[in-house]
């Protein structure tokens, strides 16, 4: 099967079968979004939805976070993974946020990425989620998922991983392209024990069809 081809068939599906995919994160304007992007590196959307209801009622914007004490973000974060790193993130983001950008997310990528804690990763969620803007934002499961379906080819960076899916996605479809392959990492193509059995892909996906041909 040509790429091209994989590329289509593997959209087809998604389309069919996962109409509606969107992020897990809760959120009700582009700063909670930030802030539970920044929270969510390395940790569950799941543990980040349970941290941010209590967070935003203490931190309703921007200006109270930047006023606070790390040691304050800290106590009520510290359940997260890396709680240390991402309350200094939170308190310099929020200072850049109000001071730099005047309290308005920018859409921006290479803005975005002057804040303390937003990589690309984070940067390319929230131009892509609040903006709309055609990006692809790479996380672990972003990128095992396109390497075992065959949609990128030895890719050993995310940002590898980012170009080749940008390329063969059409931009209209990225956005949206990028929940598909979360949200298949994360609850059926797992990173140990990938559920391959009840997996719509298999008949398309490398992986699968390599690991069965070593078995037989």
């Amino acid at each position: 099967m040509r790429l091209k081809e994989r590329y289509e068939a593997v959209i087809l599906w998604f389309e069919k079968n996962m109409p509606i995919a969107e992020t897990e994160l809760k959120y009700t304007n582009p700063y909670e979004l930030l802030v539970a992007v920044i929270l969510s590196a390395q940790c569950t959307d799941k543990r980040v939805n349970q941290i941010t209801p209590v967070f935003f009622e203490r931190f309703p914007d921007e200006i109270h976070l930047s006023k606070s004490s790390i040691e304050e973000v800290f106590s009520i974060i510290r359940s997260c993974s890396y709680p240390n790193n991402k309350a200094k993130h939170l308190v310099g983001m929020a200072i850049m946020l109000h001071e730099q950008f005047k309290g308005e997310v920018p859409s921006d990528i290479t803005e975005l990425q002057k804040m303390p804690g937003v990589g690309r990763k984070t940067a390319n969620v929230i131009a892509s989620v609040v903006f709309n803007k055609p990006a692809m934002a790479v996380d672990t499961h972003v990128f095992r998922v396109s390497a075992r379906l065959g949609l990128t080819n030895k890719s050993k960076t995310p940002l590898d991983t980012e170009k080749q899916l940008v390329k063969n996605i059409p931009e209209e479809k990225l956005a949206i392209a990028h929940h598909w392959l979360i949200l298949h990492g994360r609850y059926v193509c797992l990173a140990r024990r990938p559920k391959c059995e009840q997996c719509g892909l298999a008949s398309l996906c490398k992986f699968y069809l390599s690991e069965n041909q070593s078995k037989g």
